[in-house]
């Protein structure tokens, strides 16, 4: 019988996004969008690779698995697949420990 098990360090995400690829993943995700005002993304690439580009202040970062995306509040951002990609979201309602 297993003991128990350590609680989780750090933000736990409060929603998340289905599993995207290249060809599911939703046009407004792919154009200018934001976060609500509180509330931070986790961009977490499964397979693949995907271009995150942020609007203010300007910057784009390629994600792959290991190395995920951090989107800040009210933040203009939009992705871009680069290939073939399996993606997905976490949303927090504090500052999430990558």
């Amino acid at each position: 019988m297993n003991g128990p098990q350590p609680a989780p360090t750090g933000p736990v995400p409060y929603r998340r996004t289905p599993i995207f690829d290249e060809t599911t993943l939703p046009a407004g995700l792919r154009r200018d969008h934001r976060t609500k005002p509180g509330v931070w993304g986790v961009i977490r690439v499964l397979a693949g690779q995907l271009r995150y580009c942020v609007l203010d202040p300007r910057s784009e970062q390629i994600l792959e698995p290991g190395r995920p995306g951090l989107v800040h509040p009210d933040q203009p951002h939009f992705v871009e697949p680069i290939g073939p990609v399996r993606m997905h979201v976490e949303f927090y309602d504090q500052p999430p420990t990558l």
